[in-house]
């Protein structure tokens, strides 16, 4: 079990999930916190991750820093993204195993199951089928991420477990539209569409693939849930199971016109919606499994539609838009 005042490395803080775990921690009373930006330190330089865990020598790691994007970024930067989220993952893993972390929480991707996955994804579906195109490399450098937690705790006794968030939104999401994932995306084109006075929206696909969303702050929470298990019950999931994976998500999915409509009706735009069935749909339909998650006794709170609300009312607040 965990202690309270063990010092916690929260590898990538500043992002969507980082930022979460980061508050969803501290709210827990967790305030030995370790935490480097980027400009302190890169963590693709070997040399220099070294450095860090030989002098820091955390307790716990959690690793939420990765290059990500939706299917725009990862199909124009396919190399970046497979060379660097395996440097950063290489580095902190295996520095983890070296100076004798107790706990370690690789955060993975829905991506990592086959493109014509069974519906709801399961854990042990890993590795059964050929994956979604558009975004291969990285679900490759996920997929080696979950292996390595796997290979060190086979032969080193580690303690390391990897999750699997489903699509995550919230605060401190990227709304860049050259680089966001579908949902934060979407709010910036139907705010923009709605400042502009313009009629349509033109969203990619034909609407009709299905994602999950889960609020960056249940995820947090769940992460959070995971760390502080009781011993026996953590040690579960690095040995129990072929592979040390746990499915974060609400169990409940949606279509991207849905998805689409819902946004629409929050933000207020009262123009049309256009699908643009040229571009790339990405997989059909990704919707986790989380009944290892539910048997642990986890359960998210925010609905979608709350959490959209609250996410583009921050946005508002904060002046994200411009």
């Amino acid at each position: 079990m965990i202690k309270h005042d063990d010092k916690i490395y929260v590898a990538g803080h500043l992002g969507l999930a980082g930022s979460a775990l980061t508050r969803k921690l501290l709210e827990k009373g967790f305030a030995n916190l370790v935490t480097r930006s980027r400009q302190q330190l890169d963590l693709t330089r070997q040399a220099d991750v070294e450095a860090f865990f030989d002098a820091e020598r955390p307790d716990c790691v959690l690793i939420a820093a990765a290059r990500v994007g939706g299917i725009l970024a990862n199909s124009t930067y396919p190399a970046e993204f497979i060379h660097d989220n395996l440097v950063i993952q290489n580095n902190i893993i295996h520095n983890a195993w070296q100076v004798g972390v107790k706990r370690l929480i690789f955060l993975g991707s829905t991506c990592i199951y086959p493109r014509e996955c069974p519906q709801p994804m399961k854990e042990e579906f890993l590795l059964t089928g050929p994956l979604e195109p558009t975004n291969e490399p990285y679900a490759v450098a996920k997929i080696a991420g979950i292996k390595m937690c796997q290979s060190y705790n086979r032969q080193y006794g580690t303690r390391f477990v990897a999750v699997m968030p489903t699509n995550l939104y919230g605060p401190n999401d990227n709304f860049d539209l050259e680089n966001s994932h579908v949902l934060p995306a979407l709010i910036r084109k139907f705010h923009d569409a709605k400042t502009a006075g313009r009629d349509t929206v033109t969203v990619w696909g034909s609407g009709t693939p299905r994602r999950e969303f889960l609020h960056s702050d249940d995820f947090a929470d769940a992460a959070a849930f995971i760390l502080t298990l009781p011993d026996a019950t953590y040690d579960d999931l690095s040995s129990k199971y072929d592979t040390p994976l746990v499915n974060i998500g609400c169990g409940k999915d949606i279509s991207i016109a849905e998805l689409a409509e819902t946004i629409r009706n929050i933000v207020g735009f009262e123009g049309s919606i256009v699908y643009d069935s040229e571009k790339p749909d990405g997989t059909p339909r990704k919707l986790l499994d989380v009944t290892r998650l539910k048997e642990m006794g986890w359960h998210y709170r925010i609905s979608l539609t709350q959490g959209i609300a609250e996410t583009y009312k921050r946005c508002l607040e904060n002046g994200v838009f411009g």
